[in-house]
């Protein structure tokens, strides 16, 4: 057996295991804070989204330091920390827009904390004196910040989201991871019975279109699978929701690809065998927030 299959294999199954049990966590938490009273809110239907925050709080910081290695190969340079921090602090603040006192000043302060990176990436240039790609470390900082916070804060504000036909759940998320990878499952052992016609050889040789068409037809069987259990999702919309995010899972990957190209390595680290790096892992996820967002406010 081929060893990155054999790490696959393995691996995948104790990494969704551990993801799975801090969802559990997630959806416990939430049920073990009901009536608790939080800034003068009281939550009858308690905290949502503990979990969740804190697995992206978890890997957000090695995510940074792959994707500016990334970066480094085109001379954009981010502050890692700097992206860290700002990346949390926006995953932090999807997770505030469930508390009634935070919501009026939720706009103002997502602004705040976007022009305060950008800004103390300046300051940050300038406290050295030195003046030589200062636009490279702002630009890298913010782009990086955006990447990864950005799009993580689209998953923590659909957990939370409450609406009139909405409630985000520890389930919705859940749904998301396993479209997602059920498309990766399905291209690639689509892609190794029937592919033959390659999807784009020059950005990601190993992808084929039959591969393509396996993974979207199985992520929205999955995703027909999870509606009785959504809220308001007929079986018809979960077929949609797992073909779209499904799709854009696959677009996520080649997004990535075509930074390792322009960064001429093959993974974004060796941190997981046979998978790469975290940044490997949570590309496609992350993409798809926001997109998965757009779909249950819609439906």
């Amino acid at each position: 057996m081929d060893r990155t299959l054999k790490y696959r294999l393995t691996l995948g199954p104790l990494m969704l295991g551990a993801v799975f049990a801090l969802l559990w966590v997630d959806s416990k938490s939430q049920q073990w804070t009901k009536g608790m009273e939080v800034f003068g809110h009281q939550f009858g239907d308690g905290i949502s989204g503990l979990g969740l925050l804190f697995l992206l709080l978890l890997i957000l910081p090695p995510a940074t330091t792959e994707l500016a290695t990334l970066f480094a190969a085109e001379r954009v340079k981010p502050y890692r920390i700097l992206v860290a921090l700002g990346s949390g602090a926006l995953a932090v603040h999807a997770f505030l827009t469930q508390f009634k006192r935070f919501q009026p000043i939720a706009a103002s302060t997502l602004a705040f904390v976007i022009a305060f990176v950008m800004l103390f990436a300046a300051l940050r240039r300038a406290w050295g004196k030195q003046t030589q790609e200062a636009i490279h470390h702002m630009a890298g900082t913010v782009l990086a910040m955006m990447y990864l916070g950005g799009l993580a804060w689209f998953l923590v504000a659909l957990r939370v989201k409450r609406s009139g036909h909405f409630t985000g759940s520890t389930l919705v998320i859940l749904m998301i991871l396993v479209v997602v990878k059920s498309t990766d499952i399905g291209a690639f052992f689509g892609g190794m019975a029937l592919g033959k016609h390659k999807l784009i050889p020059w950005l990601s040789p190993k992808k084929t279109w039959e591969g393509l068409v396996c993974g979207v037809l199985l992520a929205g069987g999955v995703g027909a699978a999870f509606a009785p259990f959504i809220q308001h999702l007929y079986w018809w919309q979960g077929v949609i929701f797992g073909v779209i995010i499904g799709a854009i899972g696959q677009v996520g990957d080649l997004l990535e690809s075509m930074m390792k190209r322009d960064a001429d390595v093959k993974d974004s680290s060796d941190l997981i065998p046979g998978f790469g790096g975290i940044l490997d892992v949570i590309d496609s996820p992350l993409l798809a927030a926001p997109f998965a967002y757009i779909l249950f406010s819609l439906f």
